[in-house]
């Protein structure tokens, strides 16, 4: 029979009623307190030994790491920090951890405080931190709200491939996926690897989108999205950029960008409620762990939000919407562009916007998120919708606090001739995307959709603060253990 999680067990009213609870030891106290936790939430349960009553040598086995299975009687506790604890009644050692540090496999998770950069090396062990519990619980609790979100508004998700023989998305470089031999690959006539004798029978990647599959699904199902690995083999070994990382990708059929922003802003508020009603706890944790990360900081470096306001921050008032050319302007005329503050200068209709400007539009300017619309189309996709200006696609960016963008989508471009257009002028050839080009010959419709990236809003809602500490087990270069 399974233990009871320590989450549920905490719910109960203490009366001396028989419990049992499987978990890990934390600290072991003065031969007498036991601080146990199974993760199913972040301050775990006390348990209460009558050393008298157990084998010294079971007590002895009992270290940091170490796994139990306790039965006991479930009682209000006299001491401070908690309400209930557990009286043992009999300990079983499930698994023993060495606490001997100069043995070889001696347990690192030491009752003191880790760096994360520690902690990163030993990713197999730091879910049973506490910071970790936090982030990957409300990880979880941000995936079943994503699903819910668009299950409550008639979306199907649509599983896009992992594989593909397409580099035309222009997304990032891409990993090649290949069964032919490292040291001697085949060979064609003129000295090229033959890709023929490949198990597909032509080059083949690791994707990096699946807005593409999606946009099919969505102009049979109306309303479809995508939620699953996407990968990008830039060498960008920065606190924002993963190889592996996931993606939200809704597709509309009969939406056009406003439909879209609607969309996308709805998502985004329905996501910090959910972590607001359903994490408080971590969340708590995670914010006094913010607040001691920000006083460390310079002043003018700190934030003026703390985790919680931030997230309320997203809540409170509708986000701005502002023209790409309108947020130009703003950039140009504002004192940090004078003073020579930004570390990319903003020069006129074109400028490629970097976080730190978008930074400036939400945390100075309008102080709330923006929505950021009707970019240049040279810096944009091919597949986004050109405006009549012919210069400026219909494409929008939504732009968060302390990250910058949070959200890339657009319009698509359904006009046939348009999208050959655009696809020739970035050299896209259209062989490679016939069946993309399909989907506008045979009963094409206005649509939209955006990416999300789940990461980056895990790094938002956590306050964590590079994204290798909001994925299990990060990919970088240079960085593939476990």
């Amino acid at each position: 029979m399974l233990p009871t999680p320590i989450k549920e067990i905490l719910t109960w009213e203490p009366g001396g009623q028989p419990c049992e609870v499987g978990g890990w030891v934390r600290t072991f106290r003065s031969n007498r307190f036991i601080h146990l936790n199974d993760g199913s939430n972040l301050a775990g349960i006390q348990v209460v030994v009558d050393f008298e009553s157990f084998p010294a040598e079971l007590l002895q086995s009992i270290n940091p790491g170490a796994c139990l299975r306790v039965r006991g009687r479930l009682e209000a506790s006299t001491g401070k920090g908690q309400a209930l604890e557990i009286h043992a009644e009999a300990i079983e050692l499930m698994g023993k951890a060495e606490s001997d540090i100069q043995a070889a496999d001696f347990y690192p998770l030491q009752p003191k405080a880790h760096s994360l950069e520690f902690l990163r090396e030993i990713a197999h062990l730091r879910f049973r931190t506490q910071t970790f519990g936090a982030v990957f619980r409300i990880r979880h609790a941000m995936t079943f709200a994503m699903h819910r979100f668009f299950h409550e508004r008639g979306f199907y998700n649509i599983h896009s491939p992992i594989l593909t023989a397409s580099d035309a998305e222009g997304a990032g470089e891409m990993f090649r996926v290949t069964t032919l031999s490292a040291e001697q690959p085949p060979k064609t006539e003129e000295g090229a690897i033959d890709f023929s004798k490949d198990f597909f029978g032509k080059p083949a990647h690791l994707t990096v989108s699946g807005q593409l599959q999606a946009e099919l699904a969505a102009l049979a199902l109306s309303k479809v999205y995508t939620f699953g690995p996407t990968f990008r083999a830039e060498n960008s070994n920065t606190t924002r950029h993963l190889a592996e990382f996931w993606m939200i990708e809704p597709e509309v059929a009969f939406a056009d960008l406003n439909d879209n922003m609607d969309l996308a802003e709805a998502n985004l508020k329905y996501l910090m409620q959910y972590a607001l009603d359903h994490c408080a706890e971590d969340l708590a944790f995670l914010n006094e762990r913010w607040k001691k990360e920000e006083e460390s900081k310079k002043k003018e470096e700190r934030s003026e939000l703390d985790l919680l306001e931030r997230i309320q921050f997203v809540l409170k008032e509708p986000f701005a919407r502002v023209t790409y050319e309108e947020a130009i302007r703003i950039l140009e005329e504002s004192p940090y562009q004078k003073k020579k503050k930004f570390q990319y200068p903003v020069q006129g209709w074109g400028t490629d916007l970097q976080s730190e400007h978008e930074r400036y539009l939400v945390e100075k300017v309008y102080k709330r998120p923006v929505i950021l619309t009707d970019y240049p189309k040279e810096i944009k996709a091919f597949y986004m919708r050109l405006n009549e200006d012919g210069r400026s696609v219909r494409a929008m960016d939504i732009l968060f606090p302390g990250i910058g963008e949070m959200v890339g989508g657009s319009q698509r471009e359904e006009r046939l001739e348009y999208l050959q257009k655009r696809m020739a002028e970035m050299h896209i050839p259209e062989e490679e995307l016939h069946w993309y080009l399909d989907t506008r010959r045979f009963g094409t419709v206005p649509h939209s959709g955006y990416g999300l990236g789940f990461e980056r809003l895990l790094l938002f809602v956590t306050g964590m603060g590079n994204i290798r500490d909001v994925i299990p087990f990060p990919r970088f270069p240079k960085g593939i253990a476990f």
